[in-house]
């Protein structure tokens, strides 16, 4: 759970990351997805799960992108 937790937090202060959080629940949302429209008969929307999916792929690029920017310097 330790580990869940420390993977949404921000790098900066530890609070949570909006992006994190989001891009899990997308990611969590294509998986039960993938998985029912696989083994029952509910068939998911193609438009809504490649909406996801961009989504998902988006929130990974954006939360990816923060290691590579320039970290502000604070003057304490």
């Amino acid at each position: 759970m330790e580990f869940l937790k420390s993977m949404l937090q921000d790098g900066h202060n530890g609070s949570w990351s909006s992006k994190r959080v989001i891009t899990l629940l997308a990611f969590v949302i294509v998986s039960v997805s993938y998985l029912a429209d696989q083994f029952t008969i509910y068939k998911a929307s193609e438009t809504l799960f490649d909406s996801i999916i961009y989504l998902v792929i988006a929130g990974l690029g954006f939360t990816a992108s923060e290691k590579f920017a320039k970290k502000e310097k604070s003057n304490e």
